[in-house]
């Protein structure tokens, strides 16, 4: 088993007698499922229905002071927990950032020797198996009771790139995207039956009508790595960006009908000069309208 402590990754908790129905009717996942050693992927969205923060989340244990722990970009914990702070209102609800004292690790390629108190599967894609929230100090000794070689962050990224699974940031940008286009449907981070939260009419209009044109899906290179953020090309028309990359693998934010045509023309995809092809041409596909009988 290979285990990597993530230093990009903050934690933020959520604590009180209203912090479950608080936090239900702001995110896109279902709260009211959570329990502890369970994790689920969600976002905050602007009313727009773009992502302002993705993560996951899980329920503490009594031991552990219960509350929600979220598992987030380090770098967005302090707005994360600001913007909760402001949906605050009367609610009996505490919100701090606790990311100085506790961090992530990801574990993958087994299952732990032993299961610490707050560990839990990932839940976007059994690939990337476990996250365990603990001080950086004792990621070694928590390596080592899970049965896990620590090995260094770059590790893990390879592994997610590998797997398919963007990362905000570098394979999208907060504040810009739509949660189809960063799969979250597809990644298990939106609950379409649980009822309202912040953007849940813009993101249920998307998933009902198919107009979701936009995707972030894996590729292969053919060579050199292009520049994130570098234009995806199909001849001379951009139908997409350059996202993260590690060895062959990358992902990129495409616009599926564009590249679908491409595909069928036998058009080739490059970036900065580079040869590029999707990885699995049935992403491209568009879901069909979903209609209410």
């Amino acid at each position: 088993m290979k285990a990597a402590f993530l230093p990009d990754r903050g934690v933020v908790k959520v604590s009180g007698d209203d912090a479950r129905g608080f936090l239900n009717g702001l995110i896109t996942t279902n709260v009211a499922l959570l329990h502890p050693g369970v994790g689920q992927f969600g976002a905050l969205l602007t009313p727009q229905g773009k992502i302002i923060a993705d993560f996951l989340v899980t329920e503490a244990p009594s031991g552990h002071g219960g509350g929600f722990l979220i598992d987030c970009p380090r770098a967005l914990a302090q707005t994360l927990a600001d913007k909760l702070g402001i949906y605050k209102l009367r609610a009996k609800v505490a919100v701090e950032n606790l990311s100085d004292s506790l961090g992530v690790i990801a574990a993958w390629d087994g299952d732990p020797a032993m299961k610490p108190d707050l560990a839990y599967a990932d839940p976007r894609d059994s690939a990337l198996g476990w996250r365990i929230l603990v001080p950086a100090e004792l990621a070694q000794k928590v390596a080592d009771l899970i049965g896990a070689d620590l090995l260094d962050s770059t590790e893990y990224e390879a592994h997610r790139i590998a797997s398919g699974v963007p990362r905000g940031g570098l394979d999208f940008m907060y504040g810009d995207a739509f949660p189809h286009e960063t799969n979250m449907d597809r990644l298990h981070g939106v609950d379409f039956d649980k009822g309202c939260y912040v953007g849940q009419e813009v993101v249920s209009r998307m998933q009902h009508r198919g107009t979701a044109r936009t995707r972030t899906v894996r590729v292969i290179l053919d060579g050199a790595a292009p520049e994130p953020g570098a234009a995806i090309l199909a001849g001379e028309k951009p139908v997409g960006t350059m996202g993260s990359a590690a060895g062959r693998h990358g992902l990129a934010l495409i616009r599926i009908d564009r590249a679908a045509d491409a595909l069928d023309a036998g058009t080739p995809l490059t970036s900065g000069g580079l040869a590029l092809r999707v990885a699995e041409p049935d992403d491209l596909s568009i879901a069909p309208k979903q209609t209410v009988a």
